[in-house]
C-alpha cells in the first residue's frame, strides 16, 4: 500500500496541508529606468523621476504609450514578479578631484616639509621670493627647495663663487628683464663664465619688475602702464595707478595689495610660469 505524503485534500487547513512561503518585500532603490508595477492597480511603467511633493517622496512611472502617473514611494510595488518597497535613489556622489596646490600640482595632505637640499633657486628680491612662494611654496617644501635673495643680479658672479656650486648642489637664478641686449643679459653671461657645466642655470623673465608678472586684470588694469625711461619704475606705476607713491612704506602696502589678488598660477604670465617651472625641475634632478 502506498501513501500520499500530500494527503488527499489539497484544500484541507490540518497538519498535511501545503502553503507556499509568503515572498518578503524587499527594499529597492527607484532609479530612473526602472520597470516598476503598481500592484492595486496593475499600473506597469519605467521610473521617469522620483521627487518630493505634499511633503511626500512620490515616484513617475512611464509606461509604453509614453503615458505617466505618480505615486507614493513605498510598499505596494513589483519588479520583476518581486514585491518591493520602493526608497529614493541614492544620491550618486561625483568623485572628488584631486585637491591641487596654487601652481596647479596634486597637492600632498599634511606632508611634512623634506630636509632642504644642497641646490637653491635664487631671485633678486623680497617681491620675487615672495610671488615665488605664495604660487610655489607648497611644493618647494615637499622638493626641500629653498628660496634665496640675490638682492640684485649685480652681485651674481660674487655670490656663485662663494656658494661653489657643482652637478649635485645646483643653482638656478631667476632674473628681471632678462632680455638679449640687456644689462642683466650680460652680467647673467660673465657670471656663469667658469662654473661647472650644468651647476648653474639663469632664467627670466622680460618684465622690468616681477610686479608686471601678475595679470593686469586682477587689479582691474588691461595693461600694466608704461613708464618712461629714467624714472623710478615702481613710483612711476604707482603715479600712473592713482596710488600713494610718496615712499618705500607706500611701494611695501602697494606689492602687498598686488600680491593679494594672486590666487594661483592662473594669475600670472606664462612668461614666468614656464621659467619658475623650469628651475624647480633643474634643481631637483
Amino acid at each position: 500500500m502506498t501513501s500520499d505524503r500530500y494527503g488527499s485534500d489539497v484544500l484541507s487547513t490540518g497538519p498535511t496541508a501545503h502553503h507556499a512561503p509568503r515572498p518578503t518585500a524587499r527594499e529597492q532603490p527607484a532609479e530612473r529606468g526602472l520597470v516598476v508595477e503598481d500592484v492595486e492597480s496593475g499600473w506597469v511603467g519605467a521610473v521617469v523621476r522620483v521627487e518630493k511633493s505634499g511633503g511626500l517622496h512620490v515616484v513617475v512611472l512611464e509606461d509604453r504609450r509614453g503615458r505617466t502617473r505618480t505615486f507614493t514611494l513605498g510598499p505596494g510595488f513589483w519588479v520583476d514578479g518581486a514585491p518591493v518597497v520602493l526608497t529614493a535613489p541614492v544620491a550618486r556622489r561625483a568623485p572628488a578631484a584631486p585637491a591641487r596646490t596654487a601652481s596647479g600640482s596634486r597637492a600632498v595632505p599634511d606632508a611634512p616639509a623634506r630636509v632642504a637640499r644642497g641646490s637653491r633657486i635664487w631671485v633678486e628680491g623680497k617681491h620675487d621670493a615672495e610671488l615665488v612662494e605664495k604660487v610655489w611654496g607648497d611644493d618647494l617644501r615637499v622638493e626641500g627647495v629653498v628660496v634665496e635673495l640675490l638682492d640684485g643680479v649685480d652681485h651674481l658672479a660674487d655670490a656663485l663663487r662663494d656658494f661653489r656650486p657643482t652637478t649635485d648642489r645646483r643653482v638656478g637664478v631667476l632674473v628681471d628683464h632678462l632680455v638679449p641686449g640687456s644689462k642683466e643679459s650680460r652680467i647673467a653671461a660673465q657670471a656663469v663664465r667658469g662654473t661647472p657645466t650644468g651647476s648653474v642655470l639663469v632664467l627670466g623673465h622680460p618684465y622690468v619688475d616681477v610686479w608686471q608678472a601678475v595679470r593686469p586684470q586682477r587689479l582691474g588694469l588691461d595693461a600694466w602702464p608704461t613708464i618712461e625711461r629714467g624714472t623710478e619704475w615702481k613710483h612711476g606705476i604707482l603715479r600712473e595707478l592713482g596710488w600713494p607713491a610718496a615712499d618705500q612704506a607706500d611701494v611695501a602696502r602697494a606689492w602687498q595689495r598686488i600680491l593679494r589678488s594672486v590666487r594661483s598660477y592662473a594669475d600670472l604670465e606664462p612668461s614666468l610660469l614656464g621659467r619658475v617651472e623650469e628651475l624647480i625641475d633643474f634643481v631637483t634632478a
